[in-house]
Parts: structure tokens; C-alpha cells; sequence
């Protein structure tokens, strides 16, 4: 069995600042760092690994790698290997594709990774003034103490910033908005969230882009990580699920969108005209529905109820409708039983889920991957938090871009659906910082924490 060696310290530097400083450190090759309402983790190295594709599950553990086949529902096999990890109070970082839903659903699955999972080497959780470190290898909890120690705040000199086009692909979003109304009036289905990729040109520096970004936005949960060929960041508006250790399970559906402005006066309007607007509620009470149904399958009777609604959540650029709906899950049950209910948002998919998925797939250019997906943190005591992968920068095979969606019902016009688009990609397209010299990102060191875990 593995044991991590832990160690505290106190500091008075900013959480954001220590979690930045330590994905640049070149400690680790393999890094995540995740914003909770409980503090700020940051998982660094690998000391287990499970990766779900289309045809395959594959395992690291001990530097043992075995890969199998999977059939029907990939996600049992996950859960299999995380219990029987030898490894002492374990958890796991990670994300999971938007089509991970295409294979729980038992539907094609595109090539491609749809479920990535780590149980770091190293972790830190940065609360209120202490640093909590951790760390299979002691030589490497040494350094960790070290950053944390000397983790400098970010200057605010000016850096080069890339610029993106928001209306690029207008003309063809347009024509599926309106395909998509069309296909609800014909019956197909009653919502679908359909999205567009919008290219970044230019090397970003993911970590001072993750630093500037934050500053800017004011998410329900944010991250930043490198696993594989993925770099990410993002500044979620809304939980997929969260459940605690003892069985209470809540998810944040958001929808109805308007945007925010410098102006008190103009966004009090948009908030009153969001209340008002027939399409924005009548696409938020579906989403709620739709909710309280998934939670009723996992969830003991009567212990699912909406514990919130329609209030609205200002995030960064842009307000929303938001509500909460909770429950409990029996003893016995898993967090991942309550993950496979609600996954992948409704917010970020339809109603219902397969005929969305199909509209999706039919107007969209390609598979979503991470887009709409999640990032998850999951404990051995049974606790899950997995964050909505939205308003976020994407990077893999050398291609750079911003994605987002709008929730399409029978009333929506494609003109206003691309603006709603427009409004979302400026959480993160305002504060894109490109490289150069004094770049965070971090140098490659001889030894990370992810070669030593796999020698």
C-alpha cells in the first residue's frame, strides 16, 4: 500500500498566485489545478492512471499498464480500478469528454480520449492562509514546499495579448440555429445546445492566460490543466454534480443567458428583460425538469427537490438563470452512480439527451472532446465535484480555440443565439495571453514527477 508523506505551512500569499507558481515549477509534467469552495487544489504527477477511449480502457498503476477492451458502460470499469487502488486515501483529477454520454448511451463513439483520470503523485490544497501538501515521493514534497515558500504574485506589466475573431463560422451557425428550430417544430425534440469553435492564432501561455482570466471572472469552479496532449482552462458557471460523502447530491442547472456590461444602470435592464423573456424561462424550466428527473433515478424517494430557482448568477461577461436541485443517494450507492444519471449537463446537451446528441452531432464541425464535458475531482470517501467544461480555452495537436453554445428551442432567432455565443466567448477571449520571453509556462525538467511514477 502507498502512503503519502503530508506536511502543512502557513502563508500569506494568494491561492491563485502558489497554484500558477507551481504548475510553472517543471515539477510536473502532468498537472491540474482545481477551484472549489472548499480551496484551491492543485494535483501534480501520476502515481495512478486510468484512460477510457472509444475501444479501450487502460490502466497504470506500480508501473503496471493493462488495457481492455470495454462493452457496454465504460464507467464500471473505472470505478473497478479506482477500488482497488493500492493506494491510501486516494484522489482522483481529471476530465471527461462531451461524448463519454455517446458511450454510457450505448451509441457510435467517435475515436478519440473520453474519460482521463489521475491519482497525482503530489497534491496540494491551498485554504485560508495554509498550504496542505502531500506527496508519494519525498524528495519532490521538498521542492513543492520550496514554490510554496517563494511563489511570487504575477506582475501586472502589460503582456501581448491574441486577439480572436468572434464572428468567425456566423454564417454557418446561423443556418444550423435555424435547422435545429426547424427540426423542434417538426417534433424531433424540445431543446438542443448547439455550439461553435471559434479559432485562436498564436501560442498562448495557459497558465498566465488561467491567472488573468480568473482575475476577470467570477465562476462557480475554475481550472487549469495539462494531461496528455490536453492543455485547458476554464472558468465554469455551473456544476454537472457535486456529492458529498455522505450521499447528498446537488447539480446547478444554468440557462437563460444576458450579457454583463460596464454599466449598472444597462445590466439591471438585461436582468429584468432576462426575467421576462418567454424563451429564456420557458428553456430554464425544461433544464430544471429535466434535472429533478435524472436525480430521481439514483436518489432515495422523495429526497429530490429544488432547493433553488431562478435566482441569477452573474459569471464574468454574462448573467444567468440558475437553480439548484438536490437529493440523496441510498447507502450503498456511489457518487458515479449519480455522475452516469446527470452526464452531461442538460444545460449543454437537450431535451431530451439522445435526440440533442443526434442534432448535435448532425450540425456541429466535430466532436466536442472536452467542450461541455467536465473536470472532476473524486475522493475515496465517496465525494465527487465535477464542473461544467464551459467558458474555457482549449489546446491539442497544435490547434488553439474558444467554443461555446446557446440553447436552441422553438422561439429562438439565429441572430440572438449568436450573440449569446458572442457574450460567453468574451469571459475568456478578453484576457488570451500569448507567449514570450517571460512566459509561465513551465520548462521541462529532466525528471518530473510523471517520469519518476512510471520508473
Amino acid at each position: 500500500m502507498i502512503h503519502y508523506r503530508t506536511a502543512v505551512m502557513e502563508t500569506s500569499r494568494e491561492p491563485l498566485d502558489i497554484a500558477v507558481a507551481l504548475t510553472c515549477s517543471g515539477l510536473f509534467g502532468t498537472y491540474v489545478v482545481y477551484e472549489h469552495p472548499g480551496g484551491w487544489y492543485v494535483a501534480g504527477g501520476i502515481a495512478a492512471e486510468v484512460v477510457v477511449t472509444a475501444d479501450s480502457v487502460r490502466c497504470i498503476r506500480q508501473g503496471n499498464t493493462t488495457e481492455e477492451p470495454w462493452y457496454g458502460d465504460p464507467l464500471g470499469a473505472v470505478q473497478q480500478f479506482l477500488a482497488t487502488l493500492p493506494i491510501a486515501d486516494w484522489t482522483a483529477y481529471g476530465w471527461a469528454a462531451f461524448e463519454l454520454a455517446h458511450a454510457v448511451a450505448e451509441m457510435p463513439v467517435d475515436s478519440g480520449v473520453l474519460l482521463h483520470l489521475v491519482v497525482p503523485e503530489t497534491e496540494v490544497l491551498l485554504d485560508g492562509g495554509r498550504a496542505l501538501l502531500r506527496s508519494t515521493h519525498s524528495g519532490t514534497l521538498s521542492a513543492v514546499e520550496t514554490v510554496v515558500a517563494h511563489a511570487e504574485a504575477l506582475a501586472d506589466t502589460a503582456r501581448p495579448t491574441v486577439q480572436v475573431n468572434l464572428d468567425a463560422g456566423a454564417d454557418t451557425y446561423r443556418g444550423a440555429v435555424a435547422s435545429v428550430v426547424a427540426d423542434i417544430r417538426a417534433g424531433a425534440l424540445q431543446k438542443a445546445v448547439l455550439s461553435r469553435v471559434v479559432p485562436v492564432d498564436g501560442d498562448l501561455d495557459f497558465p498566465a492566460t488561467y491567472a488573468a482570466g480568473r482575475r476577470a471572472n467570477t465562476p462557480a469552479r475554475s481550472f487549469l490543466l495539462r494531461m496528455g496532449d490536453l492543455q485547458c482552462l476554464g472558468f465554469s458557471p455551473e456544476t454537472v454534480v457535486e456529492v458529498d460523502a455522505s450521499g447528498r447530491v446537488a447539480s446547478q442547472p444554468l440557462a437563460g443567458t444576458r450579457a454583463l456590461t460596464g454599466d449598472v444602470g444597462t445590466n439591471r435592464r438585461l436582468r429584468e428583460d432576462l426575467l421576462a423573456d418567454p424563451k429564456e424561462l420557458h428553456e430554464h424550466a425544461i433544464s430544471v425538469k429535466v434535472a429533478v428527473d435524472e436525480l430521481t433515478g439514483p436518489c432515495e424517494p422523495d429526497t429530490v427537490m429544488v432547493e433553488e430557482y431562478m435566482s441569477v448568477k452573474e459569471r464574468g461577461s454574462v448573467q444567468h438563470l440558475a437553480s439548484r436541485v438536490v437529493g440523496r443517494i441510498p447507502q450503498g450507492a456511489g457518487p458515479w452512480d449519480a455522475f452516469a444519471a446527470v452526464f452531461p449537463a442538460v444545460t449543454a446537451s437537450g431535451v431530451p439527451k439522445r435526440p440533442a446528441y443526434e442534432a448535435i452531432r448532425r450540425y456541429e464541425s466535430g466532436p466536442r472532446g472536452p467542450y461541455a464535458g467536465t473536470v472532476l475531482r473524486v475522493t475515496q470517501d465517496g465525494s465527487m465535484d465535477a464542473a461544467l467544461v464551459l467558458r474555457s480555452v482549449y489546446a491539442q495537436k497544435g490547434l488553439t480555440w474558444l467554443q461555446a453554445g446557446a440553447g436552441i428551442v422553438e422561439q429562438s432567432r439565429p441572430e440572438r443565439e449568436l450573440e449569446e455565443t458572442k457574450e460567453k466567448l468574451r469571459c475568456v477571449a478578453r484576457t488570451l495571453v500569448a507567449r514570450g520571453d517571460g512566459s509561465l509556462e513551465p520548462v521541462r525538467l529532466a525528471a518530473t514527477a510523471d517520469e519518476r511514477s512510471h520508473h
